[in-house]
């Protein structure tokens, strides 16, 4: 039976070009290696970036990922009291998250846009953790 499948994998990967295109050498976990085009692979792979040893960054994911993976918060204050931030990720699925003060005397939208953010980001920090794991570690049978 065919059927379609969701996949995570984390691969080595070096510019290269092919036929005058540019692409990717991919280097696979069990050593396999192919090459993609530019545009199939970036849509595909998010830079995990080095350290500042220069070394690749295979084991964690850092503060520096989270921001490249979250984008620009979109907030707006929506009640007298009331800020809601929206973060639309590299995937697109859209993330929101509301801030609210007791007094609408002491509302501060900058704040109540730190606050909604903050949230969103342990989220999306959390959910880069889980696929890292499944990219290193495949699933438990």
């Amino acid at each position: 039976m065919t059927q379609m499948y969701i996949g995570v994998k984390m691969v080595l990967a070096y510019p290269q070009e092919k036929d005058g295109q540019p692409g990717y050498g991919v280097v696979y976990a069990d050593g396999y290696t192919s090459w993609s085009p530019k545009e199939v692979f970036e849509k595909s792979y998010f830079p995990m970036g080095q350290l500042p040893d220069g070394t690749e960054n295979l084991n964690k994911v850092t503060e520096e990922m989270v921001d490249a993976f979250m984008g620009t918060p979109e907030s707006s204050q929506i009640s007298e009291r009331t800020t809601l931030v929206k973060v639309t990720p590299k995937t697109g699925f859209e993330q929101f998250e509301v801030s609210s003060c007791v007094d609408p005397a002491n509302y501060d939208h900058e704040i109540g846009v730190k606050c909604a953010t903050k949230r969103i980001k342990d989220r999306i920090w959390g959910h880069l953790g889980f696929v890292l794991q499944w990219a290193k570690y495949g699933l438990k049978r």
